[in-house]
């Protein structure tokens, strides 16, 4: 065997395409809302001892990272809701046609940002 191939199938040997694009975001946004839980989980207790450890939480959150990673955060949250309807919709037996794969994606991709953008919008008082 001149020919030193892959024993299985990998990353390199596929052309990307939407569908793997979409599984693999929704499996990291999933794990980015994992993370985030915990640091909402944090957030609350500071919030509940109050005095300076609240104070601390809402410097943090406020600083223009903490305001970074809340918007990855909201990013992820609205992006694994919609594509996780969109699953649900592929359980019911809805658009499993080739075009109707992709036309679902891209729709996805483009309503999370459009989503995210109003939510962040509305956040700081639509006047943004």
């Amino acid at each position: 065997m001149a020919n030193q191939r892959p024993l299985s199938p990998h990353l390199q040997v596929y052309r990307w395409q939407i569908t793997m694009v979409m599984s693999i975001l929704h499996r990291v946004s999933g794990m980015v809302l994992t993370v985030g839980a915990f640091a909402l989980a944090w957030w609350l207790m500071a919030m509940a001892t109050g005095g300076e450890s609240a104070l601390r939480a809402a410097e943090c959150l406020a600083s223009p990272w903490g305001k970074l990673v809340l918007f990855g955060f909201s990013l992820a949250l609205v992006y694994h809701l919609l594509n996780g309807i969109r699953h649900l919709l592929w359980d019911a037996g809805w658009g499993f046609e080739i075009p109707e794969v992709y036309k679902s994606g891209y729709a996805v991709a483009v309503l999370t940002v459009v989503f995210t953008v109003l939510i962040w919008w509305a956040a700081l008082g639509g006047n943004a």
